[in-house]
């Protein structure tokens, strides 16, 4: 939607604040040189800052009003567009890596360099979900990453939809060898992300055979959203993948007018040891502090 002049100015002006204020913490009140020692306290980093009023008044003007306007979304469309998407030990994120570390050296960016790195390489692969019964509906899906892959023949299990882990302990009896599915209402992102990143390990635990959760999106047009998950030394590793709100929604109703739900989920993730990557470095060095990072 349309943003008036006043209205966009108040916006990055509260973006800015918000920046510093995450990043001032990270440094425990006082800020790096280059040499690792240290040299300002907290307050004395916060009067700094003060006086960059004007200084960050004019960049914001720069870029709602002036000559970067719009320029920073159409650097990350052409991107995007050009690359796709970069999943960790892909070619495409090899990809992603030399565009920009030509893209920094355009800009006369200093120190630009790369570091090698080890990163994790799992590939989705093909996957779908088929409810059964009570009807037959495709059920969109996206493998969450670092999901382990259902059997060759798949999996054709009853489903359990719970709303929170706390109901799911309480149906602990009921969940032992049924598909979870997580239909936990969104209160924030950080908040419910904590379905996708813990939701395989609590099914495992009550004997599930696969987990299902809810897209952690406050808004769906029939759209899975993706992220990582983490398993738990310990706990069986059992398949994992995100489904849209709608159909989550709509498992959850079927459920509590007591119909039966079974679903046949396939799911072909392969993990792989880490790749090769690099971590990609830029700086802008200060005129006036140059021995500060």
């Amino acid at each position: 939607q349309a943003m008036c002049g006043k209205e966009k100015r108040e916006k990055m002006k509260y973006m800015f604040l918000i920046f510093f204020m995450n990043l001032l913490p990270q440094y425990a009140g006082k800020s790096l040189r280059r040499d690792d020692s240290y040299l300002k306290t907290f307050e004395d980093i916060k009067n700094e800052i003060a006086g960059y009023t004007d200084i960050a008044k004019a960049i914001i003007d720069l870029a709602v009003h002036g000559k970067a306007q719009n320029r920073s979304y159409e650097r990350l469309a052409v991107f995007a567009d050009t690359i796709g998407p970069r999943l960790s030990g892909s070619k495409n994120l090899d990809a992603a890596i030399k565009y920009m570390f030509s893209a920094l050296q355009e800009d006369r960016l200093e120190n630009v360099h790369l570091e090698p790195v080890k990163v994790p390489h799992w590939e989705r692969g093909e996957e779908f979900a088929m409810m059964l019964k009570p009807r037959n509906h495709s059920i969109a899906i996206l493998g969450l990453g670092g999901s382990v892959a259902t059997p060759p023949e798949g999996i054709t299990a009853e489903v359990i939809v719970v709303a929170s882990f706390e109901e799911l302990r309480r149906r602990a009896q009921e969940a032992k060898g049924k598909i979870v599915v997580y239909n936990e209402p969104f209160v924030s992102y950080g908040e419910t992300v904590r379905y996708r990143s813990q939701g395989a390990v609590e099914a495992a635990k009550v004997g599930a055979v696969a987990s299902l959760i809810r897209s952690i999106a406050s808004f769906s047009i029939h759209s899975p959203h993706t992220g990582w998950q983490n398993y738990q030394p310990g706990v069986p590793w059992i398949p994992t993948a995100c489904i849209s709100v709608e159909d989550a929604e709509m498992m959850s109703r079927m459920s509590l007018r007591g119909t039966k739900i079974i679903v046949h989920l396939k799911m072909g993730a392969k993990t792989y040891p880490d790749s090769p990557s690099f971590n990609t470095v830029a700086e802008i060095v200060g005129s006036k502090y140059p021995e500060q990072v």
